[in-house]
């Protein structure tokens, strides 16, 4: 597929193509990538992501300020009306986007700038490429989460991140739940291994964006001793734990509504599903 693609712009002078001798994983190619690249941004991109027509334009025009080193644009599944799961996660990228995204931006400090459409600031990523390239996990090199790292570094360096919620990317997500829960394990170990990279950075930043960082991590293990505990009380005493069943259930309801509500549509009440997901798989 890369082959007929760089064959069909060979004649265009405003395109290279490097291809690469295997495949090294996504950290070393960008690397590889931006070495070799001249122009003042870089955009990231991933395989299976689309983009509207206007992205370039509205992200650079967002990195027309110098304090800016990311900035990433608004993600929706474009396999949307596959399967049950598609819908769940297009109404679950919304809300990343358009509600934790979006209320980081407000402080400048967007926490992961996602792969499919993020665009970087070269004399920045060339700073921190060491750093990004050296990154170890368990005392090895890291092959996982390298959109919420670099984000870190960049903020990091002192540079701001943006979302850009009107320059749209398509992105094919997963349609079964193996391939779902894969992705999930990949980016919950980011999110928990990078949170403690970000702690240095998080005082000199918003206090708002300390409590972000700490719901996120903190409320996720909250769930789970929840429904341990009710687990626990159902097999001690054969009773269900309604009072646990009815909070959890009152805070879906709120969080559904709220996002209908801004979202103009009521098919986010049917996120509450993903909260059955998040107790009994995530």
């Amino acid at each position: 597929a890369v082959v007929a693609q760089r064959a069909a712009y060979a004649d265009d002078e405003r395109f290279s193509f490097t291809i690469l001798a295997k495949n090294v994983g996504k950290r070393k190619a960008q690397i590889a990538a931006i070495t070799q690249s001249s122009g003042d941004l870089i955009l990231n991109v991933d395989s299976d992501t689309t983009l509207a027509p206007d992205v370039v334009s509205k992200l650079a025009h967002k990195m027309r300020d110098p304090a800016v080193g990311a900035a990433m644009g608004q993600l929706k599944a474009s396999n949307q009306k596959d399967t049950w799961l598609t819908r769940l996660i297009d109404m679950e990228y919304w809300l990343a986007c358009n509600e934790e995204r979006a209320a980081q931006a407000r402080f400048g400090a967007v926490m992961c700038c996602c792969g499919p459409c993020a665009m970087y600031r070269r004399s920045a990523m060339l700073s921190l490429l060491d750093q990004y390239e050296t990154q170890l996990y368990r005392g090895k090199p890291s092959d996982f989460g390298e959109d919420r790292h670099l984000t870190i570094l960049m903020l990091s360096a002192g540079f701001r991140t943006e979302y850009v919620p009107s320059a749209i990317a398509a992105t094919v997500v997963p349609d079964t739940i193996g391939i779902y829960l894969r992705q999930q394990l990949r980016w919950a170990r980011s999110t928990f291994r990078d949170t403690l990279l970000a702690l240095p950075v998080l005082p000199g930043l918003d206090r708002y964006l300390t409590l972000d960082a700490i719901g996120q991590n903190v409320g996720l293990l909250f769930l789970a001793l929840s429904v341990l505990t009710g687990i626990g009380q159902f097999a001690l005493t054969a009773t269900l734990p309604w009072w646990t069943i009815l909070v959890i259930g009152s805070m879906t309801l709120v969080r559904c509504s709220v996002a209908a509500y801004r979202a103009r549509e009521l098919r986010f009440l049917g996120f509450a599903l993903h909260t059955l997901v998040n107790i009994f798989l995530l």
